[in-house]
């Protein structure tokens, strides 16, 4: 009998950390959208945008010195040596050669600016995503964007309105 009410007793205390475990509040995010939401990440767009089209001027002036440099050296090719010419051929790859560089360079630079300046974006999203879910009691906020379905409360507005984004 005494062994009875020991299981008995244990079975109460797992039934009543069971309901314990129930009480779990979950939401859900965009962070994506909130992130596209923000000024701060407006702000970085323009900003890309800008030195972007920087970049790809530059580049395009080059591209054209180039271009025009091929046609006077095929105009010039006949009245040319042939060694001339060759030096000719090897000075355009090589400057074509430059021209693919930069444009990596740029590239890399735009990718590099980017990934610096959204870290501290993502991390202020990241924060008030927290703050919002503690506030609201809610154990876990999944992204929204990997759910098949969504029934829970969604964070957006709440994290929107702590961050002052209307």
């Amino acid at each position: 009998m005494k062994q009875f009410k020991t299981l008995l007793l244990i079975a109460v205390i797992a039934l009543g950390f069971n309901t314990v475990n129930a009480q779990t509040k979950i939401a859900h995010i965009s962070t994506d959208e909130l992130i596209s939401l923000m000024p701060e990440t407006k702000a970085l767009n323009a900003e890309l945008e800008k030195k972007s089209k920087t970049y790809e001027t530059e580049l395009k002036a080059e591209n054209d010195k180039l271009e025009a440099k091929l046609k006077r050296y095929d105009a010039e090719a006949a009245s040319q040596t042939n060694e001339v010419n060759q030096q000719r051929m090897a000075e355009v790859q090589g400057d074509q050669q430059n021209l693919q560089q930069a444009s990596q360079v740029a590239r890399e630079d735009l990718t590099k600016m980017r990934n610096e300046r959204l870290q501290p974006i993502l991390d202020k999203a990241k924060t008030a995503i927290e703050a919002v879910a503690k506030a609201g009691g809610y154990t876990y906020v999944l992204e929204a964007s990997t759910l098949i379905v969504a029934e829970g409360p969604d964070l957006l507005p709440q994290v929107k309105a702590k961050l002052g984004i209307q």
